[in-house]
């Protein structure tokens, strides 16, 4: 697989290449310039297929040439110890939680493949350097999938405010590889600081510094491989029935994931593009100018944004074939008292807890059942542990739920080991001083 920019017509490049540089030169972020046709692996798995076989299948054909069978196969156990769970509900619905990875929350799949690979593509080649902006479990996701990769550092930039669940047994001062950074800022100043240390390319260079968020494709392309499983374990439910897929959508990764699942030849006829009030992109699906507005707060934060980090990854595909797309993909804006209700409903029809950002994409995929197309079956993504947001569960079923036992770490603060201004410099006088 090769991958081009969305902007310029710059050169394509490998896999590695896009992984290790992360942006293009033109700005822009990497796409695959074609995509092999995966039918023929995936068609023929069942229900007993593991996440992990799954995996070490498909990886050789999508990357050929640059893993293996045998190192794609490493890859897939040495990251994957947890797996996707599907519940099939009904006729008309099922779930796929991804909330069982070490942080409770669908990143840890995309983040596990990424560490993994990275250690394989390094292997007797040298060393690279992973900076990320981190908030939330998302710190402890990353910790986690890159504690113990030779060759690999970890930067973590946290905007202020407390920071919780990492393990300071990781930290590079500890003789681990993790290095907390704490900006004197927001999140979009972390993220600002990531794209300028990016473009200091002697700086970069010199670290062969990439990035572990999602404007790395090394994010996005493990995402693929949950829907792919989704369908390999739903496919005997469906009974001639249309598959559809019903994403929560902020930043758009896990949508464009499953685009790209599509591409590989996954049988699917539609995605609904489950959004909260912020509606980010519900101008763009109905056809008129993107539109961003300031974001506003809503039960189901991860989705609270105005302008989505893969904007031009969607523009991308809807540039290639227009018309396609636009009879694939349903927009939803959802809205905090139906957020609230759809919990309360799961709940009391199928004895099943939701966190908001999950109860955003049932009430969407309620919402197209309801517009008549009846004859469908829909995957709704569950991508955060309820208990995570108990005390809204609480508030919209009436039931507690409890942090399960992996996820306590979640409740344990942690000391950064830089607090800095929000200055290029100042970031990377902190990253030389670790050395």
């Amino acid at each position: 697989m090769r991958f081009r920019s969305t902007r310029a017509h710059q050169p394509e490049v490998s896999f590695k290449d896009a992984v290790l540089r992360c942006l293009p030169p033109d700005g822009g972020l990497y796409v695959p310039s074609s995509v092999p046709d995966m039918r023929q692996f995936f068609l023929y798995m069942d229900e007993n297929t593991s996440y992990p076989e799954l995996v070490s299948t498909v990886t050789p054909s999508l990357l050929q040439g640059e893993l293996n069978p045998y190192s794609a196969s490493r890859v897939s156990q040495s990251a994957f110890d947890f797996e996707p769970e599907l519940i099939n509900l009904d006729e008309n619905f099922s779930i796929l939680n991804l909330y069982n990875g070490p942080s409770g929350v669908f990143k840890d799949f995309g983040v596990a493949f990424f560490g993994a690979v990275l250690e394989e593509l390094l292997k007797n080649s040298g060393q690279a350097m992973i900076i990320s902006a981190a908030r939330g479990e998302t710190g402890l996701s990353l910790t986690g999938a890159f504690r113990g990769r030779s060759g690999i550092t970890s930067v973590l930039l946290y905007p202020s405010g407390p920071i919780w669940g990492l393990d300071t047994s990781s930290f590079i001062t500890a003789g681990g590889n993790t290095i907390p950074i704490q900006i004197k800022g927001g999140f979009d100043d972390c993220q600002r600081l990531i794209t300028g240390i990016l473009d200091d390319r002697p700086f970069a260079d010199r670290h062969n510094i990439t990035s572990a968020n999602t404007v790395n494709p090394c994010r996005l392309l493990p995402q693929a491989f949950y829907f792919l499983f989704a369908f390999v374990k739903v496919k005997k439910y469906l009974q001639g029935r249309d598959l559809v897929f019903s994403v929560p959508s902020g930043n758009f990764g896990n949508f464009i994931s499953g685009l790209y699942a599509w591409k590989f030849g996954m049988p699917v006829n539609g995605f609904i593009a489950a959004m909260n009030s912020n509606d980010s992109f519900g101008d763009y699906f109905r056809g008129n100018s993107f539109n961003p507005h300031v974001p506003i707060s809503t039960c189901s934060p991860a989705m609270d944004i105005s302008r989505p980090v893969n904007y031009e990854r969607l523009v991308s595909f809807y540039e290639e074939a227009p018309a396609v797309m636009r009879n694939m993909v349903y927009p939803a804006a959802i809205k905090d008292d139906e957020t609230l209700a759809t919990m309360e409903w799961v709940w009391k029809k199928y004895n099943i807890l939701l966190d908001p950002h999950g109860a955003v994409a049932f009430a969407a995929a309620r919402k197209f059942m309801d517009c008549g197309d009846r004859h469908s079956h829909i995957v709704i993504l569950a991508t955060g542990h309820p208990a995570k947001e108990a005390e809204l569960v609480r508030r919209a079923t009436g039931q507690n739920i409890a942090l399960p036992e992996k996820l306590q770490v979640l409740k344990k603060r942690a000391n950064p080991i830089a607090l800095i201004d929000p200055h290029i410099a100042a970031l990377e006088s902190a990253i030389a001083s670790c050395f």
